[in-house]
């Protein structure tokens, strides 16, 4: 069997291929290289430079490659940027989606996992969000997704054999636990590598928006899993589908991490004081989010392995202090033998 992994060169998807290969499968990557980084595919999984868009090339990769399922992680997903500029989220995300599964249809491909966002959500009535919790979002990233959702589930009702299940998750932080692979976004918007990037003088302090919320220390808190726990989460999902699933998972801690307890543990990890500023909240951040992970741990047996905070920003900074100028480091890449490894891809 060969798995497309929309997205591969990605921070989430390249994780996510590592496991695989490491799990025995094989797998294609396509990626349009906007923000991924061909240096994170490991050599063994075959690639394509392709946009979402492209539909007939999409085909053709399907069906030259086998193609039985796929995991889709492309997407835009700076919450901000999507708020500047919508049109992009609708085009690349909600409309990108649609040629694949277009082109699915085309290559006799039923089943998908999607990683979908907790911030289709918005702000939730109560904490920890469950998946039955109301879906308002508040920006076009969250509503790009949640049409998606919409799509998906159509497909299924309407579609023999046409099955996916969608993961929602908040906040992905960390590395690869064996140094292989990392973070490398340009800009960069994540808290844990905004502070290792303040350690290595590469920002003068970290931004802190809003330290006058109703938390013990002021400031938000939010629900940080590793990046290798979400992947699991997708490889046990991808073996789980069946023809018309029609099946939404969050995943997360369950609980959460506020802004200055990533700082303080940072400055732990790192024995490096780091500089903070603080200004206003931004409008429509809730004071905290953390995401019910019983429903994933029930049905799937999920449940997360990498809990603590330090472990979390310890597996980030081997990765940073080795690679400080990302995948443009010298000695990049990942390894040849793929290790054990899911805002956002």
């Amino acid at each position: 069997m060969t798995i497309l992994v929309t997205g591969g060169a990605g921070y989430i998807g390249s994780h996510c291929v590592q496991q695989l290969l490491a799990a025995g499968q094989k797998v294609c990557v396509i990626d349009n290289l906007s923000r991924g980084h061909r240096e994170a595919v490991p050599s063994q999984a075959s690639f394509f430079q392709l946009d979402l868009g492209e539909t007939d090339e999409l085909i053709d990769v399907m069906k030259s490659q086998r193609i039985e399922k796929v995991i889709h992680f492309a997407a835009l997903a700076y919450v901000g940027e999507s708020v500047e500029n919508p049109l992009p989220y609708y085009a690349n995300n909600t409309a990108g989606t649609l040629s694949l599964l277009q082109a699915m249809r085309q290559s006799r491909v039923s089943q998908i996992v999607f990683s979908s966002t907790c911030a289709t959500y918005g702000i939730p009535e109560q904490i920890p969000v469950t998946e039955e919790s109301a879906q308002t979002p508040i920006n076009p990233y969250g509503w790009s997704k949640l049409f998606i959702e919409q799509i998906l589930t159509d497909c299924a009702s309407s579609y023999p054999n046409f099955g996916f299940i969608g993961l929602r998750y908040f906040n992905v932080a960390g590395c690869a636990m064996n140094g292989s692979l990392g973070e490398d976004h340009s800009p960069e918007t994540h808290l844990i590598p905004n502070c290792l990037n303040t350690v290595l003088g590469k920002q003068s302090h970290v931004t802190i928006l809003g330290n006058d919320y109703p938390t013990a220390d002021g400031t938000c808190i939010r629900d940080y899993i590793h990046v290798e726990d979400i992947c699991r989460a997708h490889l046990l999902a991808l073996n789980a589908l069946t023809p018309q699933a029609n099946r939404f998972y969050n995943v997360g801690l369950g609980s959460g991490f506020s802004v200055l307890d990533v700082v303080k543990t940072t400055e732990q990890v790192t024995g490096r004081e780091i500089p903070v500023e603080y200004q206003a909240r931004r409008p429509g951040d809730p004071p905290m989010l953390s995401a019910s992970h019983e429903k994933i741990t029930r049905e799937l047996g999920w449940s997360p392995r990498h809990t603590s905070l330090t472990e979390i920003i310890e597996s980030a900074w081997n990765w940073f202090q080795k690679h400080p100028d990302g995948y443009q480091s010298q000695g990049q890449g990942p390894t040849t033998s793929p290790g054990d490894s899911g805002e956002q891809t």
